[in-house]
């Protein structure tokens, strides 16, 4: 009884109603896994971009994560406005969506503008873009929403003003990941025998989902006028409309500009090492904007947040394997949409379980604990997939009759490994909002997520060099003839996958041993 009350009745008291806007954006966000099934099978279809080349493409659709630095400082900056944000950023996803729609529904069309590759980039970079935008919002609202005072006006004590934090971000993982759990449903509906359909159909399929996908930046929209109605009512919990003035921080303000302007003349450049480059540089703004920031602290939560964001920033910035394995599920072990929608789902299901059962855990341990936890539970969880390009589903289904084979594998894997991925985040995310200063709630809190979310171009960066070094191909046919133009090759997958998990089991366990051994140790 005592884990039933400390897991799920404390959360109902936690909940406020401020926290419903936030949510609502991202919950939006968790949708747009909606069309990321039909973008795999997509881009293993029509397009002949190699996995390196793709995993390069994610360090792009990374970078305007990174803005989130000078949007944060104009959130706070236009605050009462900030809705506008919200416009700006549905606007992007909803042309982002419409140049896939296209694309799968009018190939030839498109292609006598421009080459469909090309399209397709556009359409990558402009939805994180957009999504971008829209977080960098809710960020700033959750830390508004968490209030500083009970209900009797007493200022809250240190423990449940993290406990309120702790539950906000929980939350917000949950809007996400409950969007992921709605459109798998959806997905496992509409693929419905979706294997015996004709190229034509199933494109028609695919074009319906991006049509259906065009209700994402809606919802992000109802969330801010929801949070304007609110106001207006003035609703209970959450913390006032800031009303203090703030003048702009131009070192932040130009930094980002300068960001925008190196990026893109760099992109279209081309330069040897240009993602290299614009990593360096962009690392180099982010920590000379955390040290102006963290002066904003006492010595003691400075070298505590220095220490929690280094051992963050490792854990995220190992490799991973790319689309190779996706692409080896889908041509060797048939993998169809429907299945793959069905992984989803469980993934989602198990994970919205995971964080609430394991909230107590993250809101009482250190980060570097739960980073040594998940760190070793993932590289046992990547085994499976490993056994898989090796062929443990054929020993397994031939000892057990057929019952255990390829399918049976993965799901059990996946039903096991879902918890953990959405985790680590969740205490460093309430740490942030705890401790960001009241006079720069959205500039601190995305800074500090630009610095762990640098760490997935970090990521993007370490695929694509695995994935050169280990090649791999899947096959390519020419849409007009159907001669194969490029031949599968998937020997290499299995050497990729084991020097993946040993650099993603080493690196971050290194990382905490380093840190909790000095003077930035972290208790948090």
């Amino acid at each position: 009884m005592a884990f039933l009350d400390r897991t799920f009745g404390d959360l109902a008291r936690k909940l406020r109603w401020s926290f419903l806007p936030p949510l609502m954006v991202y919950f939006a966000a968790g949708i747009s896994g909606l069309t990321s099934v039909v973008g795999t099978f997509f881009v293993k279809d029509y397009l002949d971009l190699s996995a390196a080349f793709l995993a390069g493409l994610a360090f792009w659709a990374g970078l305007p994560w990174v803005l989130k630095m000078p949007l944060g400082h104009i959130v706070d900056l236009i605050w009462r406005w900030k809705a506008l944000l919200v416009w700006l950023g549905a606007g992007l996803i909803a042309v982002s969506l419409l140049i896939m729609y296209l694309l799968v529904t009018d190939t030839a069309a498109m292609r006598a503008i421009m080459p469909v590759s090309a399209w397709y980039v556009t359409a990558v970079l402009l939805a994180p873009s957009g999504y971008v935008v829209q977080d960098v919002v809710a960020d700033a609202m959750t830390v508004e929403a968490v209030p500083k005072t009970g209900t009797d006006g007493a200022p809250l004590q240190e423990a449940e003003e993290k406990a309120l934090h702790t539950t906000m971000q929980m939350l917000g993982r949950f809007a996400i990941l409950s969007g992921l759990v709605l459109v798998a449903a959806v997905n496992i509906v509409m693929f419905d025998g979706a294997q015996a359909l004709s190229p034509e159909e199933r494109a028609d399929l695919y074009g319906r989902i991006y049509l259906v996908a065009l209700g994402i930046p809606v919802i992000s929209i109802l969330g801010v006028l929801l949070a304007s109605l609110m106001r207006r009512r003035g609703a209970p919990n959450g913390e006032p409309e800031k009303t203090e003035a703030l003048r702009p921080n131009w070192e932040i303000l130009g930094g980002g500009l300068v960001f925008v302007f190196l990026s893109i003349g760099i992109g279209l450049a081309d330069p040897p090492f240009a993602q290299e480059a614009i990593f360096a540089a962009t690392m180099a703004v982010v920590l000379f904007l955390m040290r102006r920031l963290v002066a904003e602290l006492s010595p003691a939560r400075a070298r505590t947040l220095i220490g929690t964001a280094a051992i963050i920033f490792i854990f995220r910035a190992v490799p991973l394997p790319g689309p190779g394995m996706a692409w080896f599920e889908i041509d060797v072990l048939g993998f169809d949409e429907q299945f793959l929608s069905v992984l989803s789902l469980i993934t989602g299901v198990l994970t919205l379980v995971g964080l609430v059962l394991l909230r107590p855990l993250m809101a009482t341990r250190s980060i570097a604990s739960i980073i040594v936890i998940l760190t070793i539970a993932a590289a046992v969880l990547a085994l499976p997939n490993i056994g898989l390009v090796y062929g443990l589903h054929e020993w397994t289904a031939a000892l057990t009759g057929g019952v255990i084979e390829a399918r049976a594998i993965a799901i059990l894997d996946t039903a096991v490994e879902s918890p953990l991925g959405q985790i680590a985040m969740v205490p460093m995310l309430a740490w942030i909002a705890r401790n960001a200063p009241a006079h720069l709630k959205a500039t601190f809190f995305a800074v500090m997520a630009s610095f762990t979310n640098l760490a997935l171009s970090a990521s993007s960066l370490a695929t694509r060099y695995v994935n050169e070094i280990f090649l791999i191909t899947r096959e390519v046919r020419d849409p007009a003839s159907g001669a194969v133009t490029i031949a599968a090759d998937y020997s290499a997958l299995g050497p990729l996958l084991i020097a993946v998990v040993l650099v993603a089991f080493a690196a971050p366990l290194l990382a905490v041993l380093i840190v909790q051994r000095s003077r930035w140790r972290t208790h948090s």
